[in-house]
């Protein structure tokens, strides 16, 4: 496909063709989960009804299909990225679990008291609290990069939170709750200037962006299938394989080990020491084609497609009176946030649902962001590559509504 035909995308999503409270479903919830293509679908049917066996110990011929295409998904996620070994592609149920996974055999190998463990303020619940249970445990403290009114944090306020103390630096390429993309590349060359390691929660930036972690040269990077148009449950570790050969297994059972006696056991070589346990064997799967239905498509017309309808839902929301836009960073992606004055966020919601319209009310387990901000939560809209003008029309159609019978504005 040479350029983004998104009628013809739209048709390979069957959940966007269907009726809420009568009126055809404008899905402006990606943020929190994307609508699945009917290559995902087919692909996730195809392994239960044709290969659905478990994966790596059996010698029968399902179990040999079922491991070869759960295997050739690891290369997928290696291209996609630009990673450099699928040695260091660990399949997780999501970014929560990758995340919780370096915090804890990270944190067991490297980290002690006294440390420092550096977040952005920007994070997701997913990227904080791990890091508060490691300084629990530890004795490490948590340092926070804070963001400003715009929902920026400054790359001088982030190497002024770094120092000597620093093990591991946590922050977002996509804030989840504005959209403030983050000079991901930059804080890496900081914090490894200053000996610490990076993790980069990706949750938000696969879908929309193009990444390439050689150039962004972090330690880890996570993200989950459910925002990138694949299957919940599923998403990977994506690591530096010299580093994740020194972190100690997270959990034991099966496949991370190579033998097992009573008093000991050796473990696996990666990227199976770390994957303990029958994987998401169907999920893997559908990842593998949400990634490759994504690959498929010119990245270059996807990214200015989002742009176009992030910056048109900007303008005409800007144009009601009483709406009000929360973080105004430069570099922005797929995510408008706001809130409306004298309306709770969750009663807009509502309103909006009734009109066919879905988005997301409240903190987006962003809340001390929020707090910061002065604000109990907002309305938050996010846009995907399956989203036309014509949506972000009956968008802001159905604020006015919601408006009038709200009597404010």
């Amino acid at each position: 496909m040479s350029v983004l035909d998104v009628e013809a995308l739209r048709a390979q999503f069957p959940a966007l063709d269907q009726l809420v409270h009568g009126k055809p479903l404008v899905y402006l919830d990606n943020a929190a989960t994307t609508q699945k293509a009917q290559a995902v679908l087919d692909a996730l049917d195809g392994y239960y009804r044709g290969d659905c066996a478990n994966v790596h110990r059996g010698v029968h011929t399902l179990s040999a299909r079922a491991g070869e295409r759960f295997e050739a998904v690891r290369e997928t996620i290696r291209a996609r990225l630009n990673a450099t070994s699928t040695d260091g592609v660990i399949f997780t149920a999501g970014t929560t679990a990758a995340i919780n996974l370096v915090a804890d055999s990270f944190g067991r190998a490297f980290v002690r008291p006294g440390d420092e463990i550096l977040v952005s303020g920007l994070e997701h619940h997913s990227n904080l609290v791990p890091w508060q249970l490691l300084c629990q445990r530890s004795g490490a403290v948590l340092r926070v990069a804070h963001a400003d009114a715009d929902g920026v944090v400054s790359t001088e306020t982030f190497a002024a939170a770094l120092s000597e103390r620093t093990r591991l630096a946590a922050f977002t390429h996509v804030s989840n709750a504005l959209g403030t993309l983050n000079p991901v590349a930059k804080w890496t060359a900081l914090a490894h200037r200053a000996g610490a390691r990076v993790l980069v929660d990706g949750a938000q930036a696969v879908a929309h962006l193009g990444v390439d972690l050689q150039a962004i040269d972090c330690d880890f990077y996570a993200f989950s299938g459910h925002k990138v148009y694949g299957p919940t449950g599923i998403g990977a570790l994506v690591g530096k394989p010299e580093l994740l050969e020194q972190l100690p297994p997270w959990q034991g059972g099966g496949d991370m080990i190579s033998h097992v006696g009573y008093e000991c056991s050796e473990y696996n070589t990666l990227p199976w020491r770390l994957e303990a346990g029958t994987p998401h064997i169907a999920g893997a799967i559908g990842l593998g084609a949400a990634l490759e239905f994504l690959g498929g498509l010119p990245l270059d017309e996807l990214v200015a497609h989002e742009d176009r309808l992030l910056e048109r839902a900007c303008a005409e929301l800007d144009a009601i009176p009483g709406v009000v836009r929360v973080g105004r960073a430069p570099r922005r992606v797929s995510v408008l946030s706001f809130v409306v004055d004298g309306a709770h966020p969750s009663d807009v919601a509502t309103l909006l649902d009734l009109e066919g319209v879905a988005v997301r009310s409240g903190h987006h387990c962003a809340q001390p962001l929020l707090e910061r901000l002065g604000l109990p939560g907002t309305v938050r809209a996010s846009f995907s590559l399956y989203n036309t003008e014509a949506e972000v029309e009956r968008l802001a159609a159905a604020l006015r509504k919601a408006l009038r019978l709200l009597g404010v504005g």
